[in-house]
């Protein structure tokens, strides 16, 4: 049970080497708090007041420690009810070394005061001050609670936090101690002086996250670690600043709104899109198996037909029979390699794995060789075999095979004879990049925004609906964490698929 009957005319021990030095105010609901850590001669004065305080801070201080014993002087904000006095404890300090510990977005305005000593900024020191018999502190940065370089400080040993403006409270029936009551006194503290919630709750967040026994704000009471958890959340759960005008959280509450709306008609939408695409998919299959078995069933149809008419002629030799019967049978066994290739491909796999980049492309391009004229193309490969990347295989091969897709379509609707495509595979910054180049003329700069659009196609309806670039695009940014984009380069269009390289 803390003892709620101190002299406050003395300094009081709130922790190990940790005191608060403050002054009592009478009948004044905003008690301001410097503390001290006692460290030897690099001891620390915390959010030292104004001047109000200055003649009882400085005798108390001198109860514990001499105040030449002073080398830091930790300002949480500017505002002159925690800085006013440095410049007085400045000169009775007297140190050539005295260090202004603050952010650097509040030292260009606590020079304001005449303060001559130099400055530590926490930002420009990894947030962090150690000194040399290893004495430390941490340093949280809360942007906007309430000052653009607000941050509390944090002392592991002791579990101590030195919240600044944060947690504090005005209360008219002051204690020292807080006790289960004292939300309601710090209530209307935070909802004036906090900007936001959002911005409130940002601070918040980074202070759950620490382990904590007492906390001593600049204002109100400290609070001792049973109370910490109850009070954070209700914290959270504060209107605060912008929130308290009716009449922007009444906007805000229609933004929200407004945003659940939309997102529950993204994911309807992109639902749909799913649904279309495997039926898009299906259909895509089902052609390009008609597409790939029409030369050899053609050329089956042949044989057959030249069989028949030289058996009917009593011309047929056993030495041809064989030919022609091996022919088919060649023919027969690439048609059901078709098959077999494309229901692989098309198979569903959602299982993550880790896959050579390489092999990926073989499979690819082995699908793909069965819908472009070999004697039209020629592709010239420049692979890292090496490189390796984490996700599904057959969706990673599926946005292959749609680049490439569309470059054999491009060519036949252009009735181009000869097209290089260029393929790269190399790794740069930790990435796994593919480089897909072509030299079929490029793509026209009014349609090039719009390629990756749902439903976007250059094709009539009986080819194309417009999903096969679009879903690509998802299965690597959304599912794959990686980029796809596409441009205009020389002669033709340039895809880039950038992906996280794996071990």
């Amino acid at each position: 049970m803390i003892n709620q009957n101190l002299d406050f005319q003395e300094a009081v021990c709130v922790a190990p080497d940790i005191y608060w030095v403050g002054m009592f105010l009478e009948n004044d609901p905003f008690q301001c708090h410097p503390y001290l850590i006692k460290n030897g001669n690099e001891s620390i004065l915390i959010d030292p007041g104004s001047m109000l305080e200055f003649d009882e801070t400085v005798r108390k201080i001198k109860t514990i420690c001499d105040m030449g014993s002073i080398k830091y002087i930790i300002l949480h904000h500017q505002d002159p009810d925690l800085a006013a006095a440095v410049p007085e404890i400045e000169k009775i300090i007297n140190r050539d070394d005295l260090l202004i510990v603050t952010h650097s977005r509040m030292s260009a305005l606590i020079k304001h005061y005449l303060v001559t000593s130099k400055y530590y900024e926490i930002d420009k020191h990894d947030n962090v001050l150690i000194t040399s018999n290893n004495f430390r502190l941490d340093f949280l940065t809360t942007p906007y609670c309430h000052s653009p370089g607000a941050f509390v400080s944090y002392e592991a040993k002791t579990k101590t936090l030195f919240s600044g403006d944060i947690f504090g409270g005005i209360e008219e029936s002051w204690e020292f101690y807080a006790d289960e009551t004292y939300f309601e006194k710090a209530k209307r503290f935070h909802q004036e002086y906090m900007p936001s919630k959002d911005i409130f709750n940002y601070a918040l967040s980074k202070i759950e996250e620490l382990d904590i026994d007492l906390i001593a704000p600049q204002h109100g009471s400290i609070i001792i670690k049973k109370y910490i958890p109850d009070l954070i959340q209700k914290m959270k759960d504060l209107d605060c600043g912008l929130y308290i005008e009716e009449k922007y959280n009444l906007e805000l509450i229609d933004i929200i709104k407004e945003l659940q709306e939309k997102e529950e008609t993204i994911f309807e939408r992109d639902k749909l899109l799913f649904e279309q695409s495997k039926r898009a998919e299906m259909g895509e299959m089902i052609g390009s198996i008609a597409h790939q078995w029409r030369q050899p069933l053609s050329a089956v149809n042949t044989l057959i037909a030249i069989l028949n008419e030289k058996n009917n002629r009593s011309e047929l030799t056993q030495e041809e029979i064989s030919d022609k019967l091996a022919k088919i049978e060649k023919s027969v066994v690439y048609m059901s390699d078709t098959i077999e290739d494309f229901i692989n491909y098309y198979r569903p796999n959602k299982v993550k794995s880790v896959f050579n980049v390489h092999k990926a492309l073989n499979r690819a391009l082995e699908i793909v060789d069965f819908t472009i004229n070999k004697e039209s193309i020629k592709i010239d490969l420049d692979v890292d075999e090496t490189l390796k990347i984490n996700g599904v295989m057959n969706e990673y091969i599926q946005v292959i095979v749609s680049i490439l897709l569309n470059i054999n379509d491009l060519i036949e609707e252009r009735g181009l004879l000869e097209v290089k495509i260029d393929i790269s595979v190399y790794k740069e910054d930790d990435h796994a990049v593919m480089l897909i180049k072509d030299n079929a003329g490029g793509i026209s700069e009014e349609i090039l925004p719009k390629i990756f659009n749902p439903y976007f196609t250059t094709k009539h309806q009986s080819v194309g609906v417009g999903l096969g670039l679009y879903i690509a695009k998802m299965i690597i940014e959304n599912n794959m964490r990686g980029t796809l984009s596409a441009q205009n380069s020389e002669n033709g269009a340039l895809f880039c698929i950038r992906m996280l390289c794996e071990d």
